[in-house]
């Protein structure tokens, strides 16, 4: 009797978001929150349980129509976003870092999808940005072969997000993963940890350092429950983040700068 084979996972990361702001008035933060990884290949096989489910309401959920195009299948409209700027080769695995919806909420104010060769190697990545004006923008960030881990990567801003920064400059992006070893009551175990850094330079230099980082650890009920315990409410805390931190700069006299018109193209490299 053949083993049935065992069904793809989501995974789910906790960590934290950090965020520092260096002129012309210093502001600063950080605090917990948990993201999945989506195996995008395998959307329609993978495993749910009682408290996770893809494509409809639950505890925690993924579903696609909150990414890419909602009228094609993910792993489509990334092939053929990223063949139509030249990139035939990233035909392996291709994993989407995002955060889940939290009892039907959700607001990604940046999402990675990771796109890999047949050999496993690091081709591509693409950054979806949203900003709360419900827009959005893709950056390609590519090197014309693999990616290194950590290797340092840039983009021009061409994307308005925050009303305290001026859409010019760049970014500098670095993407590393390391295997953490975590003590348990019993066992010591190796973890996966994920660091997704963006650092933002305007004309004067250098303004804002961020990253999001995170722990792998499976998608059981166990593990679901005890982050949503911790962080019952973390998605609409994001947006709750995003205006308290702009009441902050408010009140400290960060100029204000009004939205532009966002560009004529979804994507850029």
């Amino acid at each position: 009797m053949n083993t049935p084979e065992p069904k793809p996972s989501v995974i789910l990361c906790t960590g934290e978001v950090m965020h520092k702001r260096l002129r012309p008035a210093k502001n600063a933060f950080r605090y917990g929150v948990f993201f999945i990884r989506v195996p995008v290949r395998d959307i329609n096989r993978l495993s749910t349980s009682t408290l996770f489910s893809v494509n409809r309401f639950n505890a925690l959920s993924f579903h696609e129509r909150d990414h890419g195009d909602a009228r094609q299948p993910l792993d489509q409209w990334i092939d053929g976003l990223l063949q139509s700027e030249g990139i035939t080769d990233a035909d392996g695995d291709i994993w989407l870092q995002c955060f889940p919806r939290v009892f039907g909420y959700v607001f990604n104010p940046v999402s990675f999808w990771f796109c890999h060769r047949q050999d496993g190697s690091l081709r591509a990545i693409v950054c979806e940005v949203r900003n709360t004006f419900g827009e959005k923008h893709l950056y390609l960030l590519e090197n014309g072969s693999k990616l290194a881990n950590g290797e340092e990567l840039q983009a021009k801003k061409i994307f308005h997000v925050s009303p305290f920064c001026k859409t010019e400059g760049s970014y500098r992006f670095c993407f590393m993963q390391a295997q953490h070893d975590t003590v348990g009551p019993d066992t010591q175990q190796a973890q996966k940890k994920h660091l997704a850094r963006i650092d933002y330079a305007d004309t004067e230099g250098p303004l804002l350092l961020t990253s999001i980082s995170g722990c792998e650890q499976s998608m059981s009920n166990a593990h679901i429950a005890r982050v949503m315990l911790r962080y019952p409410f973390m998605t609409i805390g994001v947006v709750l983040r995003i205006h308290i931190q702009a009441l902050r700069l408010w009140i400290k006299r960060v100029p204000f700068i009004s939205k532009p018109v966002p560009p004529t193209e979804e994507l850029s490299r």
